[in-house]
């Protein structure tokens, strides 16, 4: 008989990557997933299961295969990232099958949301004489500072930064990003941000046209996010920064210097291309938090 999981897992990556526009990251991760359900559900049964049979997956099957998950160690964070990721491979093998069912309903764990601590405006200054201090080529060097000034100067995620294209120049006083769920936005391009992209593009090796990639790797292919994480890391390194300070705090620190400056949170949640207004609240506590900072190491009677 043949195995019918393999199919569906195919189609459900199809599904993600095609109709669903998923990031790579997202369509392995949600994938891997998938075959795990499937693989303990096919123990736990006793035999393989296809779309027919995920749809009458029970409150109990999952509360089992999650209780396994977090016996092999999985935190909460990443139990609520699976359980996530089932409940939508569950709705898709139910529409698959023509039941057009969903996946039981399963409280998921507690969650404490944690405050992104923001990176001061000096110390981000501070990491393009970094940049510039590495032995690397010169047109690397601005490279990965256009790339974190984007980040900070704009508020970009760093997918977002990586899926630019030469058509983008020459840079306006605008840029049109295309967010989560093709969303589209437009947010303001600062002189600096402007001028280190000009420097970066004068001095790439590549052809930047309009259908290629504008941030590259040192042999031409697409600029992977892996290569500005090791970037930052070295840079804050060399600043004694802390180890919280990555490419996505720049995106935090953009809306939390913004919220400090007195930006309302409807405008903030168009820059940062959030879809609900909840998102973007999270900001609210993080500037408290950064005041309640600055307080208790200034003030004399903190």
């Amino acid at each position: 008989m043949a195995d019918p999981a393999p199919s569906l897992i195919n189609l459900w990556r199809a599904h993600l990557a095609d109709n669903r526009r998923r990031s790579l990251h997202t369509v392995r991760a949600y994938v891997a997933t998938a075959e795990r359900l499937t693989d303990f559900l096919s123990d736990h049964w006793g035999e393989r299961p296809g779309a027919a049979q995920l749809a009458d997956v029970t409150q109990a099957d999952l509360r089992a295969f999650l209780a396994a998950r977090r016996g092999d160690g999985l935190a909460n964070r990443s139990t609520a990232r699976e359980l996530s990721a089932i409940r939508a491979f569950l709705t898709f093998a139910g529409e698959q099958s023509g039941s057009n069912g969903s996946a039981p309903r399963i409280k998921g764990p507690r969650i404490k949301r944690s405050l992104p601590r923001p990176i001061a405006p000096d110390d981000i200054m501070a990491l393009g004489d970094a940049m510039a201090s590495r032995d690397a080529p010169a047109w690397v060097q601005a490279r990965d500072w256009a790339v974190l000034l984007l980040l900070y100067g704009a508020g970009l995620r760093i997918s977002e930064a990586m899926g630019l294209t030469g058509a983008v120049l020459p840079l306006g006083e605008t840029l049109r990003i295309t967010g989560k769920g093709n969303k589209q936005r437009v947010v303001p391009v600062l002189p600096q941000l402007r001028e280190a992209i000009s420097q970066y593009a004068a001095l790439a090796p590549f052809d930047l046209s309009p259908g290629e990639p504008l941030f590259r790797g040192t042999r031409g292919g697409p600029l992977s996010p892996a290569l500005v994480r090791r970037a930052m890391m070295n840079a804050r390194r060399l600043l004694g920064l802390a180890e919280d300070a990555t490419p996505h705090a720049l995106r935090h620190s953009f809306a939390t210097h913004l919220l400090a400056g007195g930006a309302d949170l409807r405008s903030l949640q168009e820059l940062l291309g959030h879809a609900s207004l909840s998102s973007t609240q999270i900001y609210t506590q993080v500037d408290a938090a950064h005041l309640l900072d600055v307080y208790e190491n200034a003030h004399p009677r903190a």
